[in-house]
């Protein structure tokens, strides 16, 4: 069956958090009036991103609520010395992490996401996260392309479940054989196998460029000419 919609991951697949290791924490210190060096932010930043993929952090259910969310990322900027840097430097870097401006899209994600929807292709997005990321999806102008957006913080469960691929599809009406799952995480994207779906993995993003997301286009049929 050929490939009828589309489904994306959020983060690391179509948005990042952009800047070099340690600037978000860096802008989260400067509304705190406070100018940190970039090695002791990237530091701090680099054992943040040791942490928060471990079975054990990930097994706290961060991405199920907002509450839950707000709480497991704080704490764990907490153990990972953000406070140690500037008192209440935690839940700063907390509501920066959630404010759609810190957000952007990769160089390709909208001329992607654009020439799917002109071909008629439904596009949805199936994302672990606790909080909202609808806003950032409207900040960047992405938000008109996408017909529909799975958030695991308001169903009730977290990729790899197949529930969480299927509901995507249900939403979409579209058959999950028919469906491509695009992500970055063989763990939890790649659970889109186990529903039905044909799974697209990408490479770690290079820190500048495109995403390489013309692939998807290929696997629909679409030249990128």
């Amino acid at each position: 069956m050929s490939v009828q919609a589309v489904l994306f991951d959020a983060g690391d697949t179509l948005i990042r958090l952009p800047g070099e290791p340690g600037a978000l924490l860096r802008a989260a210190a400067a509304r705190l009036g406070v100018r940190l060096e970039e090695a002791a932010a990237a530091a701090v930043w680099q054992r943040v991103l040791g942490g928060a993929g471990t079975p054990e952090e990930l097994a706290k259910g961060r991405d199920l609520s907002p509450e839950r969310h707000r709480e497991v990322w704080t704490q764990l900027y907490l153990s990972c010395g953000a406070d140690d840097l500037v008192p209440g430097l935690s839940r700063a870097l907390y509501e920066r992490t959630v404010d759609p401006a810190s957000w952007e899209a990769f160089p390709d994600t909208a001329a992607t996401l654009r020439s799917l929807h002109e071909r008629g292709v439904p596009v949805g997005v199936v994302s672990d996260t606790g909080f909202d990321l609808r806003p950032v999806f409207d900040s960047l102008g992405l938000a008109r392309w996408l017909d529909a957006v799975v958030l695991s913080c308001e169903s009730g469960a977290c990729k790899p479940e197949p529930r969480v691929f299927g509901l995507a599809c249900a939403q979409l009406g579209v058959d999950p054989a028919a469906t491509l799952m695009v992500g970055d995480n063989p763990l939890t994207d790649g659970g889109a196998a186990a529903a039905g779906l044909v799974v697209l993995l990408l490479p770690p993003p290079a820190a500048t460029g495109p995403r390489g997301l013309g692939h998807v286009l290929s696997l629909v049929g679409i030249d990128e000419k």
